[in-house]
C-alpha cells in the first residue's frame, strides 16, 4: 500500500519562515522539508502539512491479559485487545519491542484495522478494553483516539502504553479519550534520557503530573531497571521521592527485569534482587502499590491492604491465585479501599495470550 493510500490529516504542525512544517506532537518538533518524514517515520510533509501514514494499519492484534500492559489496579483479570503500528519517537537503545518501533518498512503494517473493526473484535473476544502498545500511541494520536471513541461506544475502555514524550495541547486532547495508561518513566535523570533514549526528562514528568492532577485517567508507572545505568539506590530513591511528593502514595509503580535488546546487547540481564532492593526502597518512601516484574515473585507482584497488611491480590506472574476485594475495590479484611478501578469480581482470562487476525471482524 503506497504512502498516498494511508495518509491522514492532522492538526498538531505550524509552517516555519524558511518553508519548513514543524511537527508539534512531540517535544521532538520535527521540522521538515516537504517529503520528508520525522523521527517516529510515520508522521511526514506532504504538500505543506503533516499527515499520519499508518492510519488504520496495524502490525498486529494479541489478546493480553491486563496485567500485561503491566495494569494491576484496573480491571484485574481482565483480557485486552492490543495493537500497534510502526515507529516510534523516542530512540532507546534497549527497546524491546524494536522491530516494530523502528520499523522503516510500510509493509512492517500488514493488518487493516478501521476503529469500528477493532471495537467489534475487542467486544466479541470478550476484552473488557483495548490497549495502544508496541509501539506508543503519541505517534498515531489520530488514530488512537478515533479507535477510543469507537470501544467508548461499545462501553468498552482505553488503555495507552506509552513514554509520555508528549506536547501540552495534544497531551491534553488525548487523554480525553484514554480511560487507563502504563507511562514507561525509563529512568530518572537527563544523561540517560539524552544518551539512551535521544529524549529528555522533564516531558515526562510533566506528563505524570498532567494525569495526576488534571484527569481522572488511572495510571501506574513502570521503569525498566538495566544493570549500572538506571538501577542505583541513588536514582530509586530519587525517582521513589518525586512520585510521593508529586503524584502521591496510590500511583502504583512498576519495576521490571531487562533483558538484552536491540542495541544493548551487552549488558547482562537485570538480577531479581535488584528489583527486590528497588521495591524496598520504594516501599520505605511511603509508596503503597509497588511491583516487581518480568520475573516470577509472588511478594512483589502482589497487592496489600496499606492498613491492615492484608494480602488483596495475590499474582504470580500474570495469573491471579487469590481475591481479597469487595466488589467496590475495599479491602474484605478491614475495609480499606485499594486504589484503582475495580467492577465486580476479578476476570479470568488468566495468563493466555491469543493471537487475532482482524479480517473476521470487518
Amino acid at each position: 500500500m503506497s504512502v498516498a493510500e494511508t495518509v491522514y490529516p492532522t492538526k498538531y504542525w505550524h509552517r516555519l519562515e524558511d518553508g519548513r512544517v514543524q511537527c508539534d506532537i512531540c517535544p521532538r518538533a520535527c521540522r521538515l522539508h516537504e517529503g520528508q518524514r520525522g523521527m517516529c517515520f510515520v508522521r511526514m510533509c506532504r504538500n505543506g502539512e503533516i499527515v499520519l501514514t499508518t492510519y488504520g494499519r496495524s502490525s498486529g492484534f494479541c489478546v493480553d491479559p491486563i496485567e500485561k500492559k503491566p495494569l494491576n489496579h484496573f480491571l484485574p483479570g481482565t483480557a485486552i485487545l492490543s495493537f500497534g503500528t510502526a515507529g516510534c519517537n523516542l530512540a532507546c537503545k534497549f527497546c524491546q519491542n524494536w522491530d516494530i518501533s523502528k520499523s522503516r518498512e510500510m509493509d512492517t503494517l500488514a493488518d487493516r484495522a478501521s476503529p469500528e473493526a477493532i471495537a467489534r473484535a475487542a467486544r466479541e473476544l470478550g476484552c473488557r478494553s483495548v490497549a495502544f502498545t508496541y509501539n506508543d500511541p503519541v505517534i498515531f494520536h489520530e488514530y488512537a483516539i478515533d479507535v477510543a471513541q469507537a470501544c467508548h461506544e461499545l462501553g468498552l475502555k482505553a488503555v495507552a502504553v506509552t513514554a509520555g514524550y508528549q506536547c501540552a495541547e495534544p497531551r491534553a486532547e488525548f487523554y480525553r479519550y484514554m480511560d487507563a495508561a502504563n507511562v514507561d518513566l525509563k529512568a530518572f535523570t537527563e544523561e540517560f534520557y539524552h544518551k539512551i533514549c535521544a529524549g529528555h526528562l522533564q516531558p515526562v514528568l510533566e506528563t505524570l503530573e498532567y494525569l495526576k492532577h488534571e484527569t481522572n485517567v488511572w495510571f501506574e508507572i513502570t521503569t525498566l531497571l538495566i544493570p549500572g545505568l538506571n538501577d542505583s539506590d541513588a536514582e530509586i530513591h530519587a525517582e521513589a521521592e518525586w512520585i510521593m511528593e508529586h503524584l502521591g502514595p496510590d500511583v502504583p509503580l512498576h519495576f521490571t527485569a531487562f533483558h538484552p535488546d536491540f542495541k544493548m546487547l551487552d549488558r547482562p540481564p537485570t538480577p531479581p534482587s535488584t528489583l527486590t532492593r528497588a521495591r524496598r526502597i520504594a516501599l520505605e518512601h511511603g509508596l503503597r502499590y509497588v511491583y516487581t516484574g518480568n520475573v516470577h515473585d509472588e511478594e512483589g507482584g502482589t497487592t496489600y491492604c496499606h492498613v491492615c497488611g492484608a494480602k488483596l491480590i495475590v499474582r504470580d506472574w500474570y495469573l491471579l491465585k487469590a481475591w481479597n476485594l469487595t466488589d467496590d475495590g475495599r479491602c474484605s479484611t478491614c475495609g480499606t479501599p485499594c486504589a484503582g478501578v475495580f467492577e465486580g469480581p476479578p476476570g479470568d482470562w488468566g495468563p493466555r495470550r491469543l493471537p487475532v487476525r482482524l479480517a473476521a471482524y470487518r
